[in-house]
């Protein structure tokens, strides 16, 4: 199974499996001097990891990272400084329970990617997924904690907008609301609406979709390229590649389609400070596959979680249908627990786009 790697110049690669022992990934292209601690890519892992409240799986992992290459520790016993060399971080997997999947081993998961490992690669794995398990995206966070490190001036921040038909009101948008509940919700009146509503499709059996928001502030104006590279196209695609996202929209997004031409334009104007100044952003941060300075602004939209209680029709490895029901622990709503990974996904991205500027131009420190 190839295509386990992304980015150019800040490479991720990521390895393991739901059920295996371990996970993680391997940074290559980091540069050298940068100092970080265990605790600055923990913090992320753990707005990410599984178990903390009733609306998300009750799989237990401690998700605690190691690292095991690429860095010089330093007398505090702390700080850790990276050498430049390929960065290598491990987190175990402590709580699986591959008998939860015995019955499905030859039987396709309607909305699982089963079928479609199976017929590209003669196997697949089962036990929760494998590779397709979004159990694969701890390793993901976990660079992205390194990412932001690359340009520290830059701030990643995500919230989740929308569960189902039910969406926050941005005229009580709060991002300090955002680590005060179980959604990442930065609307505090949408709360217990969604508590609800949660309550009510896990007590159901079923599952139930939602749109995640992510925003870069501080990015510096002229990342990205006109053409194959440009900054929205390499972030749309970081974005779709996390498991179960559908959809994903830079800026105003399929809404632009409704604005004419006066209402979409982003207007300009010359700033105290002498530099350019935009008077609104509905492009979110990006012009022609550039970064104009202005917030980066991304959405993507997340299906319902295919693993449900209710019986549905199949059919299994030998071609004969049958009807199955998932067992199992599961996210009634996977969309709360991708928040964090769209901010590293978001991370990485910049940071890789950074050091390819850097590179190309020499304009950036």
């Amino acid at each position: 199974m190839s295509h386990n790697t992304f980015g150019h110049m800040f490479r991720v690669t990521t390895w393991g499996e739901s059920h295996g022992p371990a996970l993680g990934c391997v940074v290559d292209g980091c540069p050298p001097g940068i100092a970080f601690t265990l605790e600055d890519i923990q913090t992320f892992l753990d707005r990410r990891k599984p178990g903390q409240s009733r609306f998300v799986t009750q799989r237990r992992e401690a998700d605690e990272v190691k690292v095991l290459s690429g860095v010089l520790p330093q007398d505090d016993g702390v700080t850790f400084i990276t050498t430049g060399t390929p960065i290598s971080l491990m987190i175990e997997n402590t709580d699986q329970r591959s008998k939860d999947y015995g019955e499905i081993s030859r039987q396709y998961r309607p909305g699982h990617a089963d079928y479609t490992y199976d017929v590209k690669y003669g196997l697949r794995d089962y036990r929760g997924g494998g590779r397709s398990s979004a159990r694969e995206t701890a390793a993901r966070v976990a660079a992205g904690a390194l990412a932001r490190k690359v340009l520290p001036d830059v701030s990643y921040r995500g919230a989740l907008v929308q569960i189902g038909k039910h969406r926050v009101n941005r005229a009580n948008w709060n991002w300090n609301e955002v680590d005060n509940n179980a959604f990442f919700c930065p609307d505090a009146e949408m709360v217990p609406v969604w508590e609800a509503y949660l309550d009510e499709i896990r007590k159901a059996g079923s599952s139930v979709g939602a749109v995640i928001e992510v925003v870069a502030e501080g990015v510096p104006a002229g990342l990205g390229a006109p053409i194959y590279a440009k900054l929205d196209q390499e972030i749309a695609a970081g974005l779709m590649s996390i498991n179960a996202v559908k959809g994903v929209e830079i800026g105003e997004g399929f809404n632009s389609a409704e604005l004419t031409g006066e209402e979409n334009a982003d207007e300009m104007r010359i700033g105290n400070d002498g530099r350019p100044r935009f008077l609104s952003n509905h492009a979110g941060g990006i012009l022609g596959g550039i970064s104009t300075g202005e917030p980066i602004v991304a959405r993507f939209a997340v299906k319902p979680t295919s693993s449900i209680l209710t019986t549905r029709q199949s059919i299994d490895r030998d071609g004969k249908e049958v009807e199955l029901r998932t067992k199992g622990r599961h996210d009634p709503c996977v969309g709360i627990r991708a928040v964090p990974i769209g901010e590293a996904m978001l991370a990485c991205t910049i940071a890789d786009h950074y050091l390819r500027d850097r590179g190309q131009t020499g304009r950036l420190g």
